[in-house]
């Protein structure tokens, strides 16, 4: 990690022990996707048990949960409400992960959560630390209401630590981690239902029958009770744009619902939400990248083929993509392909990518040797067109960095 400041000035003392926390806290991530709530449920004994002093949304699914848990915390804070954000992975700052009313945590916030959380938790993985910082923030913070998104799966992830949430939810279930969570959706789905707890309401999205069916059987055999995501009321605003998104704000407002929110809360809530890297447009201005970009993770066929219906109407001058290896990225590539435009490929950051010049022998375009290199050749290729960057929310994270000139944190697929 880097000891300078933002502006390429040697850093102040903070800047330096955040240098340094976030060292210590990467220097774990070799302990991989640790599931398993043994290790959470120790520290958490160990840091005074934060995950009891706030309510909690407990958010899983496959797509949209990252989207729905951002709406959920935009609706609880038009209503009034101190909020928490907890969510994976971060696109260019580590501290997007933890926000407390919205906003990123500060340097000196992080910093003193992420060195509790490495003393009281010294045998936790990246993500299990992660996440013992953000209760920890939330408790320092006083919040009202955290919404936490899970990381993978539901029933062995390091979020489950929440015995009593307000209110959990299943966006939606596709085949996705099949390594971990199985290979089929009744699988996945029981995985991820698994956040379901003793009366508590669980609000389903719209699930595929078979992955449906499994949810709702964990759901009841936990004793939860199942809701399903109501109607958005007629001329409802999304600040989150695609179809896909008004499907995730349908269960966000049914949480809203469940939390007792009121409907011009939850309204004012969906209408100023933003989630960056989904749908996300850019425009630079100068330089070699000058033109618009869209921004989207696009990380498994479903948000793929999301995408596509998205870009229906719009006219792309060319697309960025890249995806890591252990993603069924043949699929997501067969569904790009169908975009009308010139393809570069560039490989991610995080595990292993899919070999770009493997993309281009399946489905024609350009191997890039950097992104970098990819968003120059595209935008040269694309003039003042739409270029689309997706595939990967680490690649998006890189892209945005670029196009923004932000200075980003590492990437770590975790």
């Amino acid at each position: 990690m880097s000891s300078s400041g933002n502006d390429g000035t040697s850093a102040g003392p903070v800047e330096r022990r955040l240098a340094s926390a976030l060292a210590a806290l990467y220097a774990r991530v070799p302990l991989g996707m640790r599931l398993g709530l043994d290790p959470m449920r120790d520290a958490c004994v160990r840091a005074g048990h934060p995950e009891r002093a706030f309510d909690v949304v407990h958010v899983g699914g496959t797509n949209g949960k990252g989207s729905t848990s951002a709406m959920v915390e935009a609706m609880a804070r038009a209503g009034g409400a101190r909020t928490g954000l907890y969510t994976s992975p971060h696109l260019v700052r580590f501290a997007e992960r933890i926000r407390i009313d919205g906003e990123p945590l500060s340097d000196e916030a992080l910093t003193s959560v992420l060195e509790e959380a490495l003393r009281v938790g010294s045998d936790l993985s990246f993500f299990e630390t992660a996440t013992l910082a953000a209760l920890l923030a939330f408790r320092q913070a006083k919040v009202d209401l955290a919404v936490l998104e899970v990381g993978i799966g539901g029933r062995l992830d390091a979020t489950n630590i929440i015995a009593s949430p307000r209110c959990t939810a299943l966006t939606g279930v596709a085949l996705d981690h099949q390594d971990k969570l199985g290979d089929t959706l009744d699988a996945i789905a029981r995985e991820k239902a698994a956040i379901a707890k003793p009366g508590v309401p669980m609000v389903l999205g719209v699930l595929p029958d078979e992955a449906r069916a499994a949810a709702i059987e964990i759901a009841t055999a936990a004793g939860a009770r199942v809701v399903d995501a109501l109607p958005l009321p007629p001329d409802t605003s999304v600040g989150l744009t695609g179809e896909h998104q008004r499907e995730n704000a349908r269960v966000a407002w049914t949480i809203g619902a469940e939390l007792g929110l009121s409907e011009s809360a939850r309204a004012r809530g969906l209408s100023v939400a933003r989630w960056p890297g989904r749908l996300e447009r850019i425009d630079v201005e100068e330089g070699d990248l000058a033109g618009t970009w869209l921004l989207d993770g696009a990380h498994n066929p479903d948000g793929a083929r999301a995408l596509t219906r998205a870009l229906a109407n719009e006219d792309v001058g060319a697309v960025v993509f890249g995806a890591l290896e252990d993603k069924a990225w043949r699929e997501m590539l067969a569904v790009v392909a169908t975009i009308d435009a010139t393809r570069f490929y560039a490989a991610p950051a995080g595990r292993a990518p899919a070999d770009p010049e493997v993309l281009r022998e399946l489905a024609g375009g350009t191997p890039a040797a950097t992104l970098h290199d990819a968003l120059r050749l595209a935008r040269s290729a694309a003039g003042r067109r739409l270029v689309v960057v997706c595939g990967s929310l680490y690649l998006v994270g890189e892209a945005r960095a670029k196009l923004l000139r932000l200075r980003p944190d590492p990437i770590v697929a975790l």
